[in-house]
């Protein structure tokens, strides 16, 4: 959540809200856990796993959920996408961290939680199913509505006079750590006050750390538009020298 969202959420009536300016990395690097939205439980490009027997997950479980028991989860690693984003769930709170925090020491980046586990998305209202159980995973990456591909973003970053511009949407302080030779930087919760800094005549490539950030960033800019599009992935800067990784 930005600054601007967060005074938003403030006039809305919300009292105690907080902005964690590092961002999502910050907070999983401090052993953190995170919890993805409903929305993205049920439609988006993940892998949901039931981390519970597979006689539970029979009886029911969360629809396209697969059925990988925590006692089985290191023999079925080589099966799991490295890349992938993946949201596990559970019927307990101590499995499910156990759990992202395995996948988090074999290189799984993108590890989310079903809040409240199976028990909390029925709570929720969520929708279940029931019946025989799948072990198989098919995954594969897709760019979502307004995404750019980081191919096409990294031809942007690394050519002069590009047809796309750069735009760095990170905190000044991540900026100052190092950034794209050729970007433009302004913090999330500036843009709508420095729109004169961001040509038109151009695609708009954008950027944070992990994609949270570029993507309000990219809905604030077609509302005043412009062609903008977002990065999905992971970026870490030291002085020019810039790894992506999706």
């Amino acid at each position: 959540m930005s600054t601007k969202n967060a005074g938003l959420a403030k006039k809305d009536g919300y009292k105690n809200v907080r902005v964690f300016l590092q961002g999502q990395p910050a907070w999983i690097k401090a052993g953190n856990l995170v919890y993805t939205s409903k929305g993205t439980v049920e439609k988006g490009n993940i892998v949901l796993i039931d981390l519970r027997s597979a006689k539970k997950s029979a009886a029911g479980r969360i629809p396209r959920s697969v059925s990988i028991p925590y006692d089985t989860l290191d023999d079925r690693l080589e099966d799991i996408p490295i890349k992938a984003p993946l949201v596990l769930y559970s019927d307990s709170a101590e499995v499910s961290a156990d759990a992202v925090e395995d996948l988090r020491d074999e290189g799984y980046k993108k590890v989310a939680l079903v809040s409240g586990g199976y028990a909390g998305w029925v709570k929720a209202g969520g929708k279940t199913v029931k019946g025989p159980v799948s072990s198989d995973i098919t995954w594969k990456r897709k760019l979502g509505k307004g995404e750019v591909s980081k191919e096409d973003f990294l031809k942007a970053a690394i050519a002069e006079n590009a047809l796309a511009v750069i735009l760095d949407v990170r905190t000044n302080d991540e900026v100052a750590a190092g950034a794209f030779k050729n970007s433009i930087a302004i913090p999330l919760d500036q843009i709508g006050s420095r729109l004169v800094d961001i040509p038109k005549d151009k695609k708009i490539y954008i950027h944070c750390s992990t994609g949270a950030r570029a993507d309000m960033a990219a809905q604030e800019l077609k509302k005043s538009g412009y062609d903008a599009y977002f990065l999905v992935a992971d970026v870490e800067c030291e002085a020019n020298d810039c790894e992506v990784e999706d």
